[in-house]
C-alpha cells in the first residue's frame, strides 16, 4: 500500500515547481492527503517561483477525479479544500501550468482547466461525468463550462460527453496541444524560463496543430437545443432535429437522473452570471445540501445510478417532465 507521504511529489528544478500526482494505479485520483498537500505548497511557490507545471505519473491519467473513501463529514472537508485549491487556481499570480496528459475529469478538470495554461496532447481525454452519477458539475465546472463558445458547454455538462486529444484543445478547454512525446522537452524548456512572456514563447513553439474539430458538423444544432431553458425543451428540439446526432444524444440523456439534468442545467445557467469564487460557493452548499441525501461514495463506486437513500431513477422520454425521487431535497 502506498505511503501518503509520495501520494504527490514537489521539487524545484530551475526556476519552476514541479508537480507530480503519485497515485498511478489509482489513475492519480485525489484524497484528502493530496489537497492537504497542494493547498500549502501552491501557496509557497507562489511566491518565490517563476512558475508551476503540475503532471501525473505514468501515461494513463493525469487526474481521473477524486477517490471518496471518507466518511460524509471527511468527504465536506475534502471538497472544501479541492475548491480551496481551485479558486487559488483560477487567481494564481505567476504561471501555473498543467500537463493534461491522459485522463483528465471530475478532480482534474480542477487542478488544470483554472490554470493559466493547459496542456493538451494525443492521450488527453477529458469529461465532466457527474450527471452520471445523479450529480452536477462541480470543481468550478458551472464557471468554465458556462463559458466556453455558444452552448457547447451546456451540452458537455448535461451529456458528460468525452473530449479527446485536439477536440480538447479545438474546444477551448486547452491553451496548448504538444505531442505526449515533446512533453520532457517542454517541461526542461519551461523550467529555465524566467518571466511569462519566456513561458508564452515556449508553449507558442511547441503547439501543435490539430486538425478540424470533429463536433463541427453538430456545432449548430448543439447552439439550438441546448439554447433552450429547461431540460423537456432540450428532450423536444433534439427530437425535431431528428438526425443521427440528436437521436444518439437522447439516448444519453435518458439514461441520466432527470433532477441531475435538471439541476446541472439550472447551475450553469447560474454559473454564466457569476465569477469563479461565487461559483464555487454556489457549488459547495449544492455539494453540502446533496450529501445530507446523497451517498456519494455509491455513486462514484456504480456510476450510472441515480440513488438517493432507496430506490432509483432513469431518465426515460416518459419521466423527464420532473417524476422520480429528486437527487437533492
Amino acid at each position: 500500500m502506498q505511503n501518503q507521504e509520495d501520494d504527490v511529489l514537489f521539487k524545484t528544478y530551475k526556476n519552476a515547481g514541479i508537480i507530480t500526482l503519485n497515485r498511478p494505479k489509482a489513475l492519480n485520483a485525489l484524497n484528502l492527503s493530496i489537497i492537504n498537500k497542494l493547498l500549502r505548497q501552491l501557496q509557497d511557490w507562489e511566491n518565490t517561483k517563476t512558475a508551476v507545471i503540475i503532471k501525473g505519473a505514468g501515461d494513463k491519467a493525469f487526474c481521473a477525479g477524486g477517490d471518496l473513501k471518507e466518511n460524509k463529514f471527511e468527504t465536506l472537508r475534502f471538497i472544501s479544500t479541492e475548491y480551496n485549491v481551485n479558486y487559488l487556481i483560477g487567481h494564481y499570480k505567476i504561471p501555473y501550468i498543467a500537463f493534461m496528459n491522459g485522463i483528465t475529469m471530475g478532480g482534474g478538470m480542477g487542478l488544470s482547466v483554472h490554470g493559466r495554461y493547459r496542456i493538451a496532447t494525443e492521450k488527453t481525454v477529458i469529461a465532466m461525468p457527474e450527471t452520471k452519477i445523479g450529480l452536477f458539475p462541480d470543481v468550478g465546472g458551472t464557471y468554465f463550462l458556462s463559458r466556453l463558445n455558444g452552448n457547447l458547454g451546456i451540452y458537455l455538462g448535461l451529456t458528460s460527453e468525452r473530449l479527446k486529444g485536439g477536440d480538447v484543445f479545438k474546444a477551448g478547454i486547452a491553451t496548448h496541444y504538444v505531442n505526449s512525446s515533446r512533453l520532457s522537452d517542454l517541461e526542461e524548456k519551461l523550467s529555465g524560463c524566467t518571466n511569462t512572456d519566456e513561458i508564452s514563447r515556449v508553449l507558442d513553439q511547441f503547439n501543435e496543430n490539430t486538425g478540424e474539430f470533429s463536433l463541427t458538423p453538430y456545432l449548430q444544432y448543439i447552439d439550438y437545443c441546448f439554447a433552450a431553458d429547461t431540460v423537456e425543451e432540450i428532450i423536444e428540439r433534439l427530437k425535431t432535429v431528428n438526425n443521427e446526432w440528436s437521436i444518439k444524444t437522447l439516448q444519453v440523456l435518458y439514461k441520466m437522473c432527470p433532477a441531475s439534468l435538471k439541476i446541472t442545467l439550472l447551475a450553469l445557467r447560474s454559473g454564466a452570471k457569476l465569477n469563479l469564487g461565487e461559483c464555487l460557493r454556489m457549488e459547495y452548499r449544492m455539494t453540502s445540501r446533496a450529501s445530507t441525501t446523497y451517498d456519494l461514495r455509491e455513486a462514484t463506486r456504480a456510476p450510472g445510478v441515480c440513488e438517493t437513500r432507496r430506490g432509483t431513477t432513469q431518465t426515460t422520454p416518459e419521466n423527464t417532465r420532473g417524476a422520480g425521487r429528486p437527487a437533492y431535497k
